[in-house]
């Protein structure tokens, strides 16, 4: 006969095996009825570890066992998961609902999106639900940049969410109209130095990442480039297209179609490596502006305390759905690249982008209009 760790190992392994009896019996934590359950179907097979219910070696190796902690991710999911994000048709619509597709087949359960208004707006749904796993959040920068702008918010993101994977990056282009003369970055910085105030971009809101990117531009580079502010993405591509402002820091993919036909001139990517969403183009750091990096992140996120073995069951399948080959290109198709981190890195990107976003945001006064 084993060791007890040995025989813990082996009921753990049986019991992983049993996640639809067990979900079937429609048990939750209480173990003496799981293990009256598991002799009465002979899960065990021979040997079955109810013959030896009274062997000193079988009770010392179910102490090794956290089976509370260990039942919860085995349970998971006996009824629909919820994920919650902003609205219809942007990028985090469609990470959702493709991560949604796919842990739908894998849970056996429904997995529905939930768009909310905003990403603020899905914030405080998914803050004020229950840590259990079933209502989940995918959401940008608006997660852990939003105090900064706004005098009060209701959440702190370290404080009340629990990490469970980047699911996307999104870098943005420099791009500007054919009539300004230039086709690097450091041309634009000496043009933008020669020229200060002169010089406008185009974004799409306050705090959208196409903002950010042009404002961590302007802080690193220490130019003056002014800020023309629009209602919506394509108002501001459209009067860049027209020549009403000189540059904007657009969206690779979507700004690529306009590259191709003419219509703009693309001279840098924002993200750290050159990206296949804008291929040829080199990068803002590697171009003129050492360290600068800015992409668009999609984190997905719990309610702070969900229990680990839950949040470790949705970090694994989570990443196998983003990795898988049909989601990867569809959403490099929508102008993302899937990133599918651990938990840990995610909450290391959204401290460094606090950290780094929040000194840009203070420094420039920007708040929300």
């Amino acid at each position: 006969m084993g060791s007890p760790e040995e025989f813990a190992a082996v009921i753990k392994a049986d019991i992983l095996k049993l996640g639809k009896v067990i979900k079937e019996a429609g048990l939750r934590r209480d173990w003496c009825t799981l293990t009256v359950l598991l002799a009465s179907v002979g899960v065990f097979g021979k040997g079955c570890v109810m013959k030896r219910a009274l062997d000193k070696v079988f009770f010392a190796a179910l102490s090794l066992i956290p089976l509370t902690a260990f039942a919860q991710g085995v349970l998971y999911p006996t009824k629909s998961v919820r994920i919650v994000t902003a609205g219809v048709g942007g990028s985090n619509d469609i990470a959702a609902r493709l991560v949604a597709q796919g842990l739908s087949v894998t849970f056996g359960q429904p997995v529905i999106v939930d768009n909310q208004k905003d990403g603020a707006v899905a914030s405080e749904v998914v803050l004020r639900a229950p840590a259990d796993g079933y209502t989940l959040l995918l959401n940008g920068s608006t997660l852990w940049l939003l105090h900064f702008l706004r005098n009060k918010v209701a959440w702190d993101v370290e404080r009340d969410f629990a990490p469970i994977t980047q699911a996307v990056r999104t870098p943005n282009m420099i791009a500007v109209h054919p009539s300004v003369p230039i086709k690097s970055v450091r041309e634009l910085i000496a043009l933008a130095k020669a020229r200060p105030g002169e010089l406008n971009y185009s974004s799409s809101g306050t705090g959208t990442s196409n903002h950010l990117s042009a404002e961590l531009f302007k802080a690193m580079a220490g130019v003056n480039i002014v800020r023309i502010n629009y209602k919506g993405t394509g108002a501001a591509v459209n009067d860049l297209i027209s020549g009403q402002v000189q540059l904007s820091f657009a969206n690779a993919a979507a700004g690529m179609m306009h590259v191709r036909a003419g219509r703009l001139r693309a001279i840098a990517v924002t993200s750290a490596q050159p990206t296949a969403l804008a291929p040829g183009l080199p990068t803002v750091t590697s171009s003129g502006l050492p360290g600068y990096e800015a992409v668009s992140i999609l984190g997905i996120f719990a309610p702070a305390r969900t229990p680990a073995p839950i949040l470790n069951r949705l970090n694994q399948e989570m990443v196998r759905v983003l990795t898988s080959a049909d989601v990867k290109d569809k959403l490099f198709t929508a102008g993302s690249e899937v990133v599918a981190s651990t938990p840990e890195q995610l909450a290391a990107t959204v401290t460094s982008e606090m950290a780094r976003m929040g000194k840009v945001l203070r420094d420039a006064g920007i708040r929300e209009e």
